[in-house]
């Protein structure tokens, strides 16, 4: 299905201006479904034909629906759009008529002229309509919270047709709540309470507020019940702010442990300021888990920093003890210890500075690629390279994979090229500078990794399963254990050896094929 901005580019003359402005009030038109108990459905005229494109439909949370079926997309003309095309031409909401059937289910029909105000504030012609159908089939004497849901309605209503709703979105803020249902205030001009549903009564006393609502001052009870001062002067003045006919950001309220999320509208049909709507929302559980997140959060990343000091201090330890031991076979072993232990403590310290259980492998990469040539027994000078991309990779991954990069870059550097003297070495003409390629890629939730390099490729009768040092035998034991994967060692097309791994990256369904 076309989005909005598809559909109103493909068949209308709409500027970019206008199809932003119906974007922003279908971003926010949940509010004014739920109040008038109605479907709302966006219409742009096509062309000045004399038909109209639906380019965007809601439905009420709060009523059943007048429509089973999507109307995204459908153009209709003659008689069923009457009551639109007087919306456009005159500029003014349209009730009259008699309720209409679709299918089995009598609705009334409504037209709401959309204006995008001009940039000195006044308003400019009507770009679109709003129509707003009911479903009367179950139509029955209207409750006070009804008669105030549809008041409240039919102002906001008016502020489309003015071009004054939406208002401007703030940086960040979603629509998503509070929304009616959470819990509805609506104030007159003077900021007094003249009704307050029962769930923003219910929010009202979680923060400790016990007396009826109505009749109050919002903006001094906000004040008061407020646990920081500075907080509750923040969502006073958003009342007040609301009042004078701004939009003020959401504010949050904290007190005796609830906490409460407020979002403030200014109610000002034809112009004129009338009142404010404050709808709330108890988010005193949600703030509760995120706090425990946080918390977690926390503490993970202590963890990993632990971990990370630790393995640290071991190869402290083990360069040490490297040392001081006489036998040459016995300190390269500790020293490839070292190397092995510092490049897990390098995905410790990344995991110590991140939010979740995820790295961005790269920047690993490079580093244990920087240390392999450093660090490598050889006087050859090998020069390192990365290809593609490996992007965020899980811990448990991140930890195995790293190792392995680690043992196939250290074994392409010192064992992957003759040294200065034997035949093939680096520096006679013809013979191409030593180098080493990390290419990486994704494929069907699979990562794809070749480690390749230009020197003198595998020795004769290598067996890929059984030969190789100790360093070999720990990476086929991690690719195909801890990884889930595959690995194969093999000559290079051009020359030179190359390793390629494929790992699976959803652990789930590598689970399952290894059982």
């Amino acid at each position: 299905m076309s989005t909005l901005r598809d559909l109103a580019e493909e068949h209308t003359a709409l500027r970019p201006a206008d199809i932003d402005h119906l974007h922003r009030i279908a971003g926010d038109w949940q509010l004014l479904s739920d109040l008038s108990f109605a479907d709302l459905l966006l219409w742009v005229p096509v062309d000045g034909d004399g038909t109209f494109l639906c380019v965007a439909q809601v439905r009420p949370t709060t009523a059943p629906t007048a429509y089973l079926d999507d109307q995204v997309g459908r153009i209709v003309g003659g008689p069923e759009v009457a009551h639109l095309e007087v919306a456009h031409r005159q500029g003014r909401i349209w009730r009259e008529g008699d309720p209409v059937w679709y299918g089995d289910v009598p609705a009334r029909h409504e037209a709401i002229p959309v204006r995008l105000r001009t940039a000195d504030g006044e308003s400019g012609e009507v770009v679109a309509v709003v129509g707003r159908d009911t479903n009367l089939s179950t139509a029955r004497t209207p409750s006070q919270l009804e008669l105030n849901y549809l008041t409240t309605a039919d102002d906001l209503a008016q502020m489309i047709a003015d071009g004054t709703f939406p208002p401007p979105r703030h940086p960040g803020e979603t629509t998503s709540a509070p929304r009616v249902g959470d819990g509805l205030v609506r104030l007159d001009a003077n900021g007094k309470v003249t009704y307050a549903s029962p769930n923003a009564q219910s929010a009202y006393r979680r923060l400790g507020y016990a007396s009826h609502l109505v009749g109050e001052d919002l903006a001094k009870l906000h004040s008061r019940l407020a646990g920081d001062p500075l907080e509750g002067t923040d969502a006073a003045n958003a009342v007040l702010a609301a009042l004078r006919g701004d939009a003020p950001p959401r504010r949050e309220i904290d007190a005796r442990g609830a906490t409460m999320l407020t979002r403030a509208l200014p109610l000002m049909p034809a112009g004129v300021p009338i009142g404010a709507l404050v709808l709330v929302r108890d988010i005193t559980e949600v703030r509760r888990r995120d706090r425990a997140l946080i918390t977690k959060d926390a503490t993970i990343r202590e963890i990993h920093h632990r971990v990370k000091n630790n393995l640290q201090t071991v190869a402290a330890l083990l360069r040490l003890q490297a040392r001081r031991v006489a036998m040459p076979e016995a300190r390269v072993a500790l020293e490839e210890s070292v190397r092995r232990v510092a490049s897990i403590a390098l995905v410790h310290e990344t995991l110590s500075m991140s939010s979740d259980e995820a790295v961005e492998f790269d920047g690993i990469v490079d580093r244990v690629a920087s240390a392999a040539t450093e660090v490598a027994a050889t006087e050859v000078t090998v020069g390192m390279r990365r290809q593609g991309t490996f992007g965020v990779l899980p811990a448990e991954i991140a930890t195995s994979l790293v190792m392995v990069l680690n043992e196939l870059l250290l074994n392409a550097v010192e064992h992957g090229f003759p040294p200065a003297g034997e035949e093939g070495a680096p520096g006679p003409e013809g013979v191409p500078e030593p180098a080493v390629v990390v290419t990486a890629h994704r494929f069907r939730k699979q990562l794809h990794v070749s480690v390749a390099d230009n020197g003198r490729g595998l020795p004769a009768q290598f067996d890929a399963e059984k030969g190789g040092n100790l360093g070999l035998q720990i990476v086929r034991a991690l690719v195909t254990g801890e990884l889930r994967g595959t690995i194969e060692l093999r000559n290079g097309a051009q020359g030179g050896t190359e390793a390629v791994l494929v790992v699976p990256l959803a652990r789930g369904t590598a689970d399952r094929l290894a059982g």
